[in-house]
């Protein structure tokens, strides 16, 4: 008889522990191992019991996330495969368990049977994704700038002002135009678009636009 696949579990919800082992247990050729309520305990589980196949891993946890924890398991145990099990399909999300060694990314409403089929094919080498995450990935690899504005998309604040001033310019307009449309002088509106390039660390009107489309601010 073959060895089972060993499986251990990091996530800080019981309920969706549960929900998990249960979707295991259907199958003979997994065996669920330990389970861990954030990444710091999780780390701890593993080094005590590093003989793990698969680890199924929670993006948002206390202590230390699930991204944080994957980047540790990978460094220390690259040949573990780690597949994100979560509710979150954001592109930042995707961008950084991709960057931290994720070997797939599943969402916790999973049925059991591709839940099954998608630890088996990342053990083969595969990497196992929700349609709709494989769909984001590819967007983000077509789109290298998106990429690049994933972790800038929390820090920059533009006002309701700024961005009714990009939405302008996006329709190439001039300042004295978009001056009359938003009821503003030339010279406010040349001081909101400086603003504008300050945060957004661009130089151009057509970068401004293309980096405000790709945060969909307009």
């Amino acid at each position: 008889m073959e060895r089972k696949i060993r499986i251990a579990i990091a996530d800080d919800n019981s309920f969706l522990i549960k929900a998990v082992s249960e979707k295991l247990s259907f199958f003979d050729d997994l065996e669920s191992r330990f389970f861990a309520f954030n990444g710091q305990e999780f780390v701890e589980k593993l080094k005590a019991n590093p003989a793990i196949d698969v680890i199924l891993m929670d993006i948002e946890m206390p202590v230390m996330n699930g991204i944080e924890a994957t980047a540790w398991v990978k460094k220390k145990y690259p040949q573990i495969k780690v597949i994100m099990l979560t509710v979150f399909d954001n592109d930042e999300n995707i961008f950084k368990a991709i960057k931290a060694g994720a070997d797939g990314y599943l969402l916790k409403e999973i049925d059991a049977k591709e839940l099954h089929d998608g630890i088996v094919e990342t053990l083969n080498g595969g990497a196992a994704m929700t349609p709709s995450i494989a769909m984001k990935t590819l967007r983000l690899l077509r789109n290298p700038m998106e990429i690049n504005d994933v972790s800038e998309k929390e820090e920059v604040r533009l006002s309701e002002r700024e961005i009714e001033v990009l939405e302008q310019l996006s329709k190439g307009l001039s300042y004295t135009l978009i001056a009359e449309n938003l009821i503003l002088s030339p010279s406010t509106i040349r001081k909101h678009i400086e603003n504008i390039y300050k945060k957004l660390q661009v130089h151009s009107k057509i970068e401004a636009v293309q980096k405000a489309k790709n945060n969909n601010w307009i």
